[in-house]
């Protein structure tokens, strides 16, 4: 395959704000001057450790070590290749590539190749709504409240019942059989291939960013033997533990409102939406899982008012979606509820029958997830009798156990007390005998526990030994001095006179680690390109290059950026200050053991003179 042009890899990159690429994956929020914040995507955290900087368009995790500029996230993110993430942002920008050969483009493949085949595939199945024949789906929608309006905003389509539609129809557009099986387009029978979804109403299911990656299909017709819903199968793209439908509507309104709404299917998002709940997704024909908490706890960011609302329908299997719900909740720092509708209506009943508010008041008047838990525990205990009471205690106790704040704790004993009709002190006896038969080394681990659940700072495995790291420096004026005025240069230092910069990396630092990203600063050709600093840092040699990383991307002491500006400047300086002082003293030292009339003694006193001079020139600015 042709190589893109270097110069193109470098402008797509430099027209990118990174801070939009990972923002849609994760919420961040100001770190100080130039730096942003927000919970790692590549490993589990209560405190935020992952630090970007849009202005050097790199980021770092200081809890695990993952960094990389926006290339390297999107390939990590998606799995994509570097071409792959190249284009892909290219696209985005609606920037024009050239490749080194002057060609055009390459005929692409692999992953970006499914993501168009399932983009053009939901560009035909949103036209074939508006046909005769898919009079059932526009009725389908209609009676349950949706408008054109509504099935245009959330992409809604229609698969007509014929066997060859859509492979047609792509095929047309120049892909193969084999690219729209991989893609789950098409089913492969002993007959050949033939289009999977028939005769449904679809939904498309697009990722985060918004890309189109699979769809969910409800059958329409009696004489269709199928499941009820049929969804993509996975594929390279879609991977239905991760996915959830309408997050790429709902993601900015959950990291504004710091609260994601859990409902069962795609008519529920839609009515939700519609009716002013604007951060309601809807999993995948899968139950809710850890990975869908970690994605979604990523977007609700780490404000303690953090929510997480369950819907679930009344019956047995949405009770038993609660409990698997609960399991991935009581691990997370979000808070966590049931929203239940009146004679339990899901929400697209609801909004249908009693209006908009409604739907809106279902939500607010939610009650804790534990509570709802408690009562599946209970439920089915004869609680007249001992012997009812007794179970129902043993079966819920852990329940309560499991709440690691111990106000939040007490106060769960006192309504599993009044749930039970039981003296509050045998409850408390009971959740304490819990808490320790759970924390015995003899006791499974609880599913869906994960390291970290005591609220450490950093959850991730501790770093290899020789990782040499920020936190790993010595504790010295010398070495806090060299650490900021490097993070400046790194940082800031393409806003600072090049001689002023050059000068001060010129000169030896004491701490042998800080030393050796100092050369290879000192090194770098052209210190105010863009993305001179990031390229930088990943050179400087092991194992000093994750210091290097941690100092590009940690929070410069600055509030603004030109306080940060005049900051490197001064450290800059400052540097320059201590070598003259270092040479001062060595200078007086001399002289002393020289006679004064001699030309030595007057040749260093001239340079005492001048270094003089010079410290009054840098000592200015102080």
């Amino acid at each position: 395959m042709a190589r893109i042009a270097q110069a193109d890899v470098e402008e797509v990159k430099a027209r990118t704000n990174i801070a939009d690429i990972v923002g849609e994956r994760v919420a961040l929020k100001s770190a100080g001057v130039g730096s942003l914040k927000g919970l790692c995507p590549f490993h589990d955290e209560r405190s935020p450790s992952f630090h970007v900087r849009p202005q050097v368009g790199y980021y770092h995790c200081f809890g695990c070590g993952e960094s990389g500029d926006v290339y390297s996230f999107l390939r990590a993110m998606d799995h994509l290749s570097f071409t792959e993430a190249v284009e892909r942002l290219a696209a985005r920008i609606g920037f024009t590539l050239h490749y080194e050969d002057g060609g055009a483009a390459p005929e692409t493949s692999g992953r970006t190749r499914l993501y168009q085949a399932n983009t053009a595939a939901a560009e035909w199945y949103r036209a074939q709504l508006a046909t005769a024949e898919a009079d059932a789906g526009r009725r389908f929608l209609g009676e349950r409240g949706f408008d054109a309006g509504a099935a245009a905003h959330f992409g809604v389509g229609y698969a007509p019942k014929g066997w060859n539609g859509l492979r047609d129809a792509l095929r047309s557009q120049g892909f193969t059989d084999e690219e729209l099986v991989a893609a789950g387009l098409l089913s492969q029978g002993q007959r050949g291939v033939y289009d999977r979804f028939r005769g449904r109403l679809v939904w498309p299911i697009r990722d985060v960013t918004g890309q189109t990656i699979g769809f969910g299909a409800r059958r329409l017709y009696d004489d269709d033997q199928g499941p009820k819903y049929l969804n993509t199968p996975e594929t390279p793209i879609y991977k239905k533990a991760q996915v959830l439908y309408g997050l790429d509507l709902a993601k900015k309104d959950i990291s504004r409102s710091h609260r994601v709404v859990v409902v069962e299917g795609y008519t529920d998002v839609m009515a939700c939406h519609l009716a002013g709940v604007t951060t309601a997704v809807a999993t995948c024909g899968t139950a809710f899982g850890a990975e869908h908490m970690r994605v979604v706890g990523r977007i609700v960011g780490t404000e303690a008012t953090g929510e997480v609302v369950f819907t679930f329908d009344p019956d047995a299997a949405g009770q038993k979606a609660a409990v698997r719900a609960f399991a991935e909740a009581r691990t997370s720092a979000l808070q966590s509820y049931v929203a239940a509708g009146p004679e339990g209506l899901d929400p697209c009943d609801l909004r249908l029958n009693r209006g908009d508010a409604a739907v809106r008041s279902m939500i607010e008047t939610k009650s804790p997830l534990f509570e709802f838990v408690i009562d599946q525990r209970i439920a089915g205990h004869d609680l007249a009798s001992v012997e009812g009471r007794v179970a129902a205690l043993a079966a819920s106790a852990p329940i309560v156990a499991e709440i690691k704040d111990s106000g939040i704790r007490s106060r769960y004993e006192h309504v599993l007390a009044r749930r039970l009709g039981e003296d509050l002190g045998e409850v408390h006896r009971a959740v304490e005998r819990a808490a320790r038969a759970a924390r015995s080394p003899q006791a499974p681990a609880a599913p869906g526990a994960r390291r970290g659940d005591q609220g450490s700072e950093q959850e991730s495995a501790p770093p290899p030994a020789t990782r040499v790291t920020l936190a790993s420096l010595p504790r010295t004026a010398d070495a806090a001095l060299e650490r900021d005025a490097l993070m400046g240069v790194l940082q800031y230092g393409h806003l600072v006179d090049a001689a002023e910069i050059d000068a001060a990396l010129a000169l030896p630092m004491q701490v042998p680690a800080l030393d050796a990203v100092r050369q290879t600063l000192q090194a770098q050709p052209d210190r105010v390109r863009v993305g001179w600093a990031a390229q930088a840092a990943e050179s400087v040699r092991e194992p000093y290059r994750s210091l290097a990383v941690e100092l590009l991307t940690a929070s410069f002491p600055a509030l603004t950026e030109a306080e940060a500006q005049v900051s490197t400047r001064s450290l800059a300086r400052r540097l320059r200050v201590r070598a003259v002082d270092r040479d001062k003293h060595e200078l007086i030292g001399a002289i002393q053991r020289l006679p004064a009339d001699s030309e030595e003694g007057r040749a260093v006193r001239l340079r005492l003179r001048d270094l003089d001079a010079l410290r009054r020139t840098l000592t200015e600015a102080f």
